[in-house]
């Protein structure tokens, strides 16, 4: 069945929209491109300069971003994540396909969720991250919804170009609805004729236009191809990231979405609905397969954000229908609930500042315990002296007044939006730090020795970091594994070390490379100092500028060959 709409429904996805760019674009080239960002970005850099570079599975967001990089001739931070937080601000859009499956309000209510969700905001703001996989492959099923086939061929071809996480995201998908068909067996299938000839040549066309950017870059094609190999690598090869951590994600950044969603759950499987149990079973299978996948990341669990926020979508429409004669006492029920929570975050923000273990550090634990059961019993005694309907919408709102404030703090910390000195899960790991400082000195170093900035080339030496190139990308940068004693170059870049060879002939500045956040060495109490404060301890890794010694004003030999 389709659901009538509501008056402006029109104008408030768009101002949905407008606001979700807004998150996605704003300073978005202020933090530098760590290596994973830095790879690909390189990658359509080279394709504007003519040049045939093997392409990383990530074909579409590098074609695309080369064309960004042709129009505005050059290569910058922002245009290089334009393409991502373009696309990841469309799906917000997504819930206005599927109107035959979910209420025009709860749609809405969805596509504001995704338009501020932290894991949503951070991935639209990194280069070839999975948000192009997610975004086209949900636009995919809600033009099959519409019967749309022309349209689901393009956008399953554009998924198939957004690399390896599209097919995570297909196999969580495929399980959760062969589970959901075998729950509702009983039920009788309903009749589907689909015309595949309709759907595969618009696939094909787009497959093999967008993939090889019309024919320029034929090596496209074999780059979307190479994501499946990539994809099975991944459960034969193991990382550091711990499935624990995904929880500490959810909870931190998604609270809101977990407290409905767990109300929803409750309600919809006791009733029997469809709509909540397929989108349970989708978010418990999508999160199961990026714990259980070996080499997991922290972008694995976005394919569970999409389910569990239409299920936050769900559970508050709820509660937005409230009576005139129950006003007054649903707002006192709201400020109770958002003031113990506010006394209760003060409390755990206070635990910081003490040592664990002490007496004082126990009394304010059992204090914020105390605080939490308060919150429960206040609404028990509401529902048994007022009503269960007044507990459970002043309750639900009050909560998500203080969990969406704390959850919006998370969307703006993951944007980077705080600086580069508070960090969050959710960033690609590690970053370089002095970036952009680097790339002044050696600009200011060619223009002192050579009188234009980009003129001298550097050579690296000894160092795998594409983000190191992408930040010298405007002069000629040629990388070494180690540096041929008979040359001289004018700009060498090192890992920290003392080389007599260049120490006597070069003068060198050493920086602060790649800071590496030490999420796996943190105890509890780094914990909540990270969620209070975002401080976590860390590493970093320096390298050191070596400018030969012409290159300076006060050199005796400047200027010599």
């Amino acid at each position: 069945m389709t659901y009538r709409h509501f008056k402006y429904e029109g104008w408030l996805y768009a101002l949905v929209f407008l606001l979700a760019l807004a998150v996605r674009t704003i300073q978005l080239g202020a933090m530098p491109l760590t290596d994973s960002e830095a790879a690909p970005a390189l990658q359509a850099l080279h394709i504007t300069q003519g040049l045939k570079p093997t392409l990383s599975p990530h074909p579409f967001y590098i074609l695309s971003t080369s064309i960004l990089f042709f129009l505005y001739g050059s290569g910058t931070n922002f245009l290089a994540r334009f393409a991502p937080a373009l696309i990841g601000s469309l799906l917000v859009l997504v819930p206005l396909l599927f109107t035959e499956r979910i209420k025009p309000r709860p749609g809405l209510i969805l596509a504001l969720f995704i338009a501020f969700d932290p894991g949503m905001v951070a991935l639209s703001r990194q280069a070839a991250s999975p948000i192009f996989a997610i975004t086209f492959l949900l636009i995919a099923l809600g033009c099959f919804d519409k019967n749309k086939l022309n349209l689901v061929g393009i956008f399953t071809a554009f998924a198939l170009l957004s690399g390896p996480s599209v097919w995570l995201g297909l196999i969580g998908i495929a399980i959760a609805w062969a589970i959901y068909r075998g729950v509702q067996s009983h039920r009788p299938a309903e009749p589907a004729t689909v015309n595949v000839k309709e759907a595969l040549v618009p696939f094909v066309v787009t497959l093999f236009v967008a993939g090889t950017l019309f024919f320029i870059v034929p090596n496209g094609l074999s780059a979307a191809f190479s994501s499946i190999p990539e994809f099975f690598t991944r459960w034969t090869a193991v990382s550091d990231f711990p499935a624990s951590r995904f929880l500490i994600s959810l909870v931190v950044y998604q609270p809101l979405g977990i407290l409905l969603a767990i109300m929803a759950l409750i309600r919809g499987w006791r009733h029997g609905s469809r709509r909540i149990i397929s989108l349970s079973l989708w978010f418990i299978v999508a999160l199961l397969l990026a714990i259980f996948i070996p080499s997991r990341e922290i972008s694995d669990i976005a394919w569970a954000l999409v389910p569990l926020w239409a299920l936050a979508a769900l559970e508050l429409t709820r509660n937005i229908h409230i009576f005139a004669e129950e006003r007054n006492e649903i707002i006192g029920v709201v400020f109770l609930t958002a003031f113990i929570w506010a006394f209760a975050w003060l409390d755990f923000s206070g635990m910081v500042w003490i040592p664990s273990g002490t007496r004082e550090y126990l009394m304010r634990f059992w204090l914020l315990i105390g605080a939490l059961l308060l919150i429960v019993i206040s609404l028990l005694l509401v529902a048994a002296g007022w009503s269960i309907r007044t507990a459970r919408i002043g309750g639900v709102w009050g909560l998500a007044l203080v969990l969406g404030a704390l959850g919006l703090g998370g969307t703006f910390g993951s944007a980077g939006l705080r600086g580069l000195d508070h960090p969050e899960i959710w960033w690609s790991s590690p970053i370089p730090i002095q970036a952009d400082l680097l790339k002044a000195s050696v600009s200011d170093l060619s223009e002192w020795g050579m009188g234009n900035d980009n003129m001298a080339p550097v050579v690296i030496a000894g160092l795998d970091s594409p983000a190191l190139e992408w930040a010298l990308r405007e002069h000629q940068v040629q990388v070494v594994e180690s540096l041929d004693v008979s040359s001289a170059p004018y700009l060498v870049v090192t890992p920290l070390q003392n080389d007599p060879a260049l120490s006597s002939t070069y003068r060198g500045q050493d920086f602060t490379w790649r800071k590496t956040f030490l999420w796996n060495e943190t105890l509890p109490q780094d914990w909540i100092r990270w969620v209070t404060l975002r401080e976590i301890p860390q590493t970093g890794e320096s390298i050191i500028l070596w400018a030969r010694d012409d290159l300076f004003l006060n050199s005796s030999n400047q200027n010599s060959p």
